[in-house]
């Protein structure tokens, strides 16, 4: 997971608001804070001078295969660092055969439930902050090209007259899909994760705090392009929705079945292609239902807007939901 793919270090990813341009860094340390809460991984500069550090880092120390530091500060709070480190086989070339094998394995476990378990708690507080402004918060996840800034737009245009959408925009770079989406008639922030390979929590809190999104509006989280890692990380939101492209194959959701798993709703983007194409729309939609029976499955084309009217219908469903929850 994080740990091989350089995803679980945030150096590099930055946070571009587009209406002010300002532009922030994340960094292997950031500060997170969220659209009115804070996080456990945060540091609380008073204003009026810096003053009051509140540390949460957490740190271990292991020998063997890895090293990992925990550092105990005075007020009682944690800084950890694991680093995990394997070595292969080392010949001195004299005559001896030393075979090291230091193995990270378990550090790197250790390491990654850990990342997780923060991020967790996290979105539970974005969850929250959500649920108390009757915000419907989504988490759009496809792999690269299924037309899911594509249909961000349409459905823009479309019910921005009707609906306040805010958006938050993740890319590993290039601010272009959020230009996209502030084009289309949404105040949006562009997340650049680096090496990341997908958004997190905290990540999010820092959207928000830049965008502001007032009480019952809906905030549309476009996740990196990838079918792994987003289905691992919560976000916060109120549900998964997996666009699915009828130029991809049919067995997409039996060989990433963890995401299409954690989604509520699967969008069949890209139907106007479809006599152009070789693509079972049932055979989809059973692999689909086999990994999770529950899952709603829409056809659509944000190009001819077939199948927009479902889609509409069911994210004023999923409104009306958010709202109610409230009281439940």
């Amino acid at each position: 997971m994080c740990g091989h793919c350089g995803c679980g270090d945030k150096t590099g990813a930055t946070v571009l608001n587009l209406q002010t341009g300002e532009k922030m860094t994340m960094g292997s340390h950031s500060h997170e804070h969220g659209p009115d809460h804070r996080h456990p991984h945060e540091h609380d500069h008073a204003r009026n001078g810096g003053v009051g550090h509140t540390h949460d880092h957490e740190h271990q120390h292991q020998h063997e295969s890895s090293h990992v530091h925990d550092h105990v500060h005075p007020d009682g709070s944690r800084h950890s660092h694991a680093h995990a480190h394997e070595m292969g086989h080392h010949d001195h070339g004299h005559g001896g055969d030393h075979g090291h094998q230091l193995r990270a394995a378990p550090a790197v476990v250790e390491l990654e439930t850990r990342i997780l378990a923060r991020n967790d708690a996290l979105a539970a507080k974005n969850r929250a902050w959500f649920a108390g402004r009757e915000i419907l918060a989504l988490n759009l996840v496809s792999s690269p090209g299924s037309g899911k800034t594509t249909l961000l737009e349409r459905t823009i245009r479309d019910l921005k007259s009707e609906l306040k959408f805010y958006v938050v925009e993740g890319d590993q770079a290039t601010a272009n899909d959020g230009e996209r989406i502030r084009a289309a008639g949404a105040p949006a922030v562009q997340v650049n994760t680096g090496t990341g390979c997908h958004l997190e929590a905290d990540m999010v809190a820092r959207g928000l705090a830049e965008l502001k999104p007032p009480p019952g509006s809906v905030v549309m989280i476009e996740n990196v392009g990838n079918l792994v890692c987003p289905a691992m990380f919560d976000l916060g939101e109120r549900a998964k929705v997996v666009i699915l492209s009828v130029t991809e194959g049919e067995d997409k959701p039996l060989k990433y079945p963890h995401m299409f798993r954690a989604a509520e709703i699967m969008i069949l983007n890209k139907t106007d292609l479809l006599p152009h194409v070789d693509f079972d729309v049932s055979r989809a939609t059973a692999n689909a239902r086999e990994v999770n029976p529950d899952i709603t499955v829409l056809l659509v084309s944000a190009r001819s807007g077939e199948g927009l009217a479902d889609w509409y219908g069911w994210l004023r469903r999923e409104i009306g939901r958010a709202r109610e929850a409230v009281f439940a």
